[in-house]
């Protein structure tokens, strides 16, 4: 067997987890799928990499060789295909362009329309994703011009050494009740009123998750179950009152339920916009972040109720 770059990835992600376990969730395979592999590798390279142990691996002597290479091999090889992608767009699309990729919301939408009314003629493609890192990373290889994702609070976004990062808004997050439910009528909500509830969200590879988990242990509990689902499903769950979800400011006004500022705010959600400095994607970064401000404040127009920035007033919400 051929020792292939995906092999020094494999390696890698398993010195880094530490664990063939924690790995094999990492790469996104089963634990026996990637012992296997290890071994396969193990024997192309003449003897073991990692001692294996009870509490978890450590490289031998011949596995700290292989990442020693392999951390000098890969970045070399990911540069050397950022700078072949970046000189192939430019020599085939002399038309400047934007190359949009975002999480699932209305601030795409309103971007686009912008971008298109602003610069007719330009293309403009959009891919849609749930994870935040395939995103930043689209953009940091030059697959994307700009990454429109989030983060929570004060998290850090993705591909922070590759990317500029610039704030778009920031949105309180919400919670949305059914229109009927005992709390409905209240113009704020604290968190822990909400301790027996079950609760839906849409998917992702970011910070969210755990910020609220945070957020709940902060308030007192831990939700007994989060359904994590599709908006539109999410929107269903709440409106027929199997759980309560999560929202932001531009969620727009949806029939059968509502959403309300959560006490104090526990929760706060950065739409940030990101891009490669060295590409052309950075000349037109000032334009295109007015644009995603501007698409915000529309969004938010449109949502159910006038919140302010802060989220002091009564209001909407998700994504």
């Amino acid at each position: 067997m051929d020792l292939e770059l995906r092999h020094l990835k494999t390696i890698r992600a398993i010195a880094d987890a530490g664990s063939l376990t924690r790995a094999a969730t990492a790469l996104g395979l089963a634990q026996p799928a990637l012992s296997a592999q290890l071994k396969r590798i193990e024997r192309a390279l003449g003897g073991p990499l990692f001692d294996r142990g009870r509490d978890g691996v450590r490289a031998t002597a011949l596995g700290d060789l292989v990442l020693e290479r392999a951390r000098v091999v890969l970045p070399a090889v990911s540069e050397l295909q950022e700078e072949a992608v970046r000189f192939a767009r430019t020599r085939r699309e002399p038309r400047p362009g934007f190359r949009l990729g975002a999480t699932h919301g209305p601030l795409l939408g309103g971007l686009v329309d912008r971008l298109m009314a602003s610069a007719p003629g330009a293309p403009v493609t959009t891919h849609t994703s749930w994870s935040e890192r395939e995103l930043a990373a689209s953009a940091a290889e030059g697959r994307l011009d700009y990454a429109l994702i989030g983060a929570c609070g004060e998290s850090p976004p993705p591909e922070p050494g590759r990317l500029a990062w610039a704030e778009v808004a920031r949105d309180p997050v919400l919670v949305m009740l059914a229109d009927r439910h005992p709390l409905a009528s209240r113009p704020e909500i604290d968190l822990a009123e909400l301790a027996a509830e079950a609760w839906t969200d849409v998917p992702g590879d970011g910070c969210f998750g755990d910020c609220f988990a945070a957020a709940c242990v902060r308030a007192g509990f831990t939700p007994a179950s989060v359904y994590e689902t599709d908006t539109a499903s999410c929107v269903h769950l709440v409106q027929v009152g199997r759980a309560v979800g999560l929202c932001r400011a531009t969620f727009p006004a949806t029939p059968g339920l509502v959403t309300r500022p959560l006490a104090g705010t526990p929760l706060v959600w950065r739409h940030l916009l990101g891009w490669h400095p060295a590409t052309r994607a950075a000349v037109h970064a000032p334009t295109v972040t007015a644009h995603a401000r501007a698409a915000h404040a529309d969004a938010v127009t449109r949502s159910a109720g006038a919140l302010d920035p802060l989220g002091h007033n009564a209001g909407a919400g998700v994504n």
